[in-house]
C-alpha cells in the first residue's frame, strides 16, 4: 500500500516538479550570479579594509529596501503577463508590458528622490564617524542606478511572465562579469586604473547595472520570441487601463516586500550600534544568507508563473498542486542550505574578511541562520503563489503584522533588552519568518477558494 501511495504521489506531481525545474533553475543561476557578484564585492571591500566593508555593509542595507520594493513593484507584472500569455493574447503582453515600464519608471523616479533626500541625514543615523566620508561618497553611486534597476526589473518579470527565464538570466550573467571585472580594475588599482576603494565597487555596479538594462531592452525590441508582442509594446494607444492594473497588483508586493526588508535593514542599523566589528559581521552573515533566500526565491518566482498559468486558465486543482510542488522544492533545498551553514560556516565566512575579530562575532550569526531557513522557504513560496493569483492585497497586512508588530520589538528585546547584540538581531528573524509563513498559508488557501467561486460564475 505504501508504494502504491508513494508511487501516486510522483506521478500527481512529476509534471510539475519538472516544469518548475525548467523554469527554476534559469532563475536560480540568475540569482547565484547575482549571489557571486554579492559574494565578490564583500571579499573585494572586505580585503580592502575593515572600514570600507562596514561602510559597504550600511548603505546596502539602506538601499536593500528601496532595491527589493522596486523588485516587488515590477514583480506585479508577472501574474498579468502570465494570464494574458497562456490565453495566447500576445497584444495585451506588450500593453502590459508598457504599462509596465510606465509604472516602474515613474515609481523608480520617486525612490530616487526620497533616497536622495535621505542623504542629506545620514549623520543621523548614530554609525562611526570615521565611516561617514566612505559612507557619503558611495551612498550617491548607488543612487544612480535606481531606474536603470527599475526598467530592467520590467522587462525581466514580463519575460519571467512568458516562461521565459533564460533571457535575462544571460544578461545578468554578462552583467555580473562587467561588474566583477570592474570590481578588480577599480577597488585597488590594477592595470593602470585609479585605485578608488569603495567607490571603485560603486562605479562597478553602476556600470554593470546601465548594462544589463541596455542588454534587456535589446532582447526585447530585436529578438524573434518577442516579435509578436511589439505592436502591442510599441502601441500609441492609451495605456491607463493598463496603468491602473500594474499599480494595483503591484503595490501591495512592493509594500509587503519593503516591510519584510526594513526588519533586515534595521537590523544592520541596530547592529551598527553596538560598534564596527557587529556591523561587518552582520554583513558577512547577510551575504551569506542570500544562498538560501535567493535559491528559495528562484522557485518562488517560478511557482508564481505556473499559479499565474493555471490562473489564466481557471484550474484552481493546477494552482493547488503547483504550490504544493513549490514548497516540497523549498524544503528540500533549504535543508540543503542548512548543511551547508552548518557544515561549511566558518569558511564561508573567512572567504570574506581576514579580520579575526569579524570572523569570530559573525561565527555567533550561524545557529540563528540555520533556524530561519524553513521558515523563509515556506514565506517566499506561498508569497510568490498568492502573487500568482493576482489576490495580492493580504501581503500589505501580513508583513506589517510579521516583520513590523513581531519582528521589530522582538529585535529590540534581544538585542538590547538581553544584550544579545547582533545575534539577537538575528534570531528575531525567525520569529518574523514563522508568523508570515503561517498567514500567508492561510491567505493563498482562502485565494484559491475565492478564485473558483469567482470561475465558477464565468462559467
Amino acid at each position: 500500500m505504501g508504494l502504491v501511495s508513494k508511487a501516486g504521489f510522483w506521478k500527481a506531481y512529476k509534471a510539475e516538479y519538472k516544469n518548475l525545474m525548467r523554469l527554476g533553475l534559469p532563475v536560480l543561476v540568475t540569482q547565484l550570479g547575482i549571489i557571486v557578484v554579492s559574494f565578490a564585492d564583500t571579499m573585494m571591500v572586505g580585503a580592502y579594509g575593515t572600514d570600507e566593508l562596514a561602510a559597504a555593509a550600511f548603505v546596502n542595507s539602506l538601499f536593500m529596501i528601496t532595491v527589493v520594493m522596486q523588485i516587488g513593484f515590477a514583480a506585479g507584472v508577472t501574474p498579468l503577463v502570465g494570464a494574458l500569455y497562456s490565453r495566447g493574447e500576445h497584444h495585451e503582453v506588450g500593453r502590459t508590458l508598457r504599462g509596465g515600464l510606465q509604472m516602474n519608471i515613474l515609481v523608480s523616479a520617486m525612490f530616487t528622490i526620497a533616497m536622495g533626500t535621505l542623504y542629506f541625514f545620514l549623520d543621523k543615523f548614530g554609525q562611526p564617524e570615521e565611516l561617514l566620508p566612505l559612507i557619503k561618497e558611495y551612498y550617491l553611486i548607488v543612487l544612480a542606478t535606481l531606474i536603470p534597476m527599475a526598467v530592467f526589473n520590467c522587462c525581466q518579470q514580463a519575460a519571467n511572465g512568458t516562461t521565459d527565464t533564460a533571457s535575462p538570466m544571460w544578461i545578468i550573467l554578462g552583467s555580473n562579469v562587467i561588474n566583477i571585472t570592474g570590481n578588480y580594475l577599480l577597488i585597488s588599482g590594477h592595470f593602470g586604473c585609479p585605485e578608488l576603494g569603495l567607490a571603485g565597487a560603486g562605479f562597478s555596479t553602476l556600470i554593470a547595472r546601465y548594462s544589463a538594462m541596455a542588454g534587456i531592452l535589446c532582447v526585447v525590441r530585436f529578438t524573434r520570441r518577442y516579435r509578436p508582442y511589439l505592436d502591442g509594446l510599441k502601441s500609441g494607444g492609451a495605456t491607463g487601463d493598463i496603468r491602473r492594473k500594474v499599480w494595483v497588483t503591484s503595490y501591495p508586493v512592493m509594500i509587503q516586500s519593503g516591510v519584510e526588508c526594513f526588519l533586515w535593514s534595521f537590523g544592520a542599523i541596530v547592529s551598527g550600534w553596538f560598534g564596527k566589528i557587529q556591523l561587518a559581521s552582520y554583513q558577512v552573515v547577510n551575504t551569506i544568507a542570500q544562498l538560501g533566500f535567493m535559491t528559495y526565491m528562484s522557485f518562488g518566482v517560478a511557482t508564481s508563473i505556473r499559479v499565474a498559468n493555471y490562473t489564466g486558465l481557471r484550474d484552481t486543482t493546477g494552482i493547488r498542486r503547483i504550490a504544493t510542488a513549490g514548497l516540497h522544492l523549498n524544503l528540500v533545498l533549504s535543508t540543503i542550505a542548512s548543511a551547508i551553514f552548518l557544515l561549511h560556516g566558518e569558511w564561508l565566512i573567512q572567504v570574506f574578511t581576514p579580520d579575526t575579530e569579524v570572523i569570530s562575532a559573525a561565527m555567533l550569526l550561524i545557529a540563528p541562520l540555520i533556524l530561519y531557513q524553513y521558515g523563509d522557504a515556506i514565506q517566499l513560496t506561498y508569497a510568490n503563489a498568492l502573487r500568482g493569483t493576482s489576490e495580492v492585497k493580504p501581503l500589505l497586512w501580513i508583513s506589517v503584522i510579521s516583520y513590523l508588530f513581531v519582528g521589530i520589538p522582538l529585535l529590540f528585546l534581544l538585542a538590547k533588552v538581553a544584550g544579545w547584540m547582533n545575534v539577537g538581531v538575528y534570531y528575531s528573524f525567525s520569529g518574523a519568518l514563522i508568523m508570515a509563513s503561517v498567514l500567508l498559508i492561510n491567505a493563498f488557501r482562502r485565494a484559491v477558494r475565492h478564485k473558483e467561486l469567482e470561475f465558477q460564475h464565468i462559467s
